[in-house]
């Protein structure tokens, strides 16, 4: 389907768009906090968090590096050697593996993850590209499953096949 080196460039490309947004929040807004992006709806705001998702395991960095690894690892071997039959599945898995790494970097190379984008209008954690990358693919995953329930469902309801009881 994709090739190896496209899958490699991809992910490189959204690691290299994260790093530099990041680079650019620390440059420019570690110094000021924080700056309106849309008045009243979200702004740029300079945030460290030393942990995952919500800040849940703060300071546990040597977890969260050996951890987010291995699954990272796990997800670059069926890109390139699996190879996902549908796009949707692989572009997804591809914004999962992007933004994974992304955070990664400033894990292994800071302890902590420089966050960024803070919703004003309801009250969620500060986050970044990385984590809008993982986010994305993460529902495109959930898409694909749901689409792939559907085709098997009409394909077997389209061969008379065995359809579980009370299913139409």
């Amino acid at each position: 389907m994709i090739s190896a080196l496209i899958t490699l460039v991809a992910a490189a490309l959204l690691v290299v768009i994260d790093q530099g947004i990041k680079l650019w929040a620390t440059a420019s807004l570690a110094p000021v906090g924080s700056m309106p992006l849309i008045p009243g709806v979200v702004e740029l705001r300079y945030f460290l968090n030393d942990g995952a998702a919500f800040s849940i395991l703060g300071g546990k960095q040597g977890f969260l590096i050996v951890f987010t690894g291995l699954a990272l690892a796990a997800i670059l071997l069926y890109l390139l050697f699996k190879k996902p039959a549908r796009r949707l599945e692989y572009i997804a898995w591809l914004l999962v593996l992007a933004g994974g790494i992304g955070n990664l970097v400033d894990r292994v190379l800071n302890q902590e993850v420089v966050d960024y984008i803070n919703l004003l209008f309801m009250n969620f954690a500060v986050f970044n590209f990385a984590d809008i990358l993982v986010c994305t693919g993460i529902g495109l995953l959930c898409l694909s499953l749901v689409l792939e329930e559907v085709r098997s469902h009409k394909a077997k309801k389209a061969t008379g096949g065995d359809l579980p009881d009370g299913t139409v």
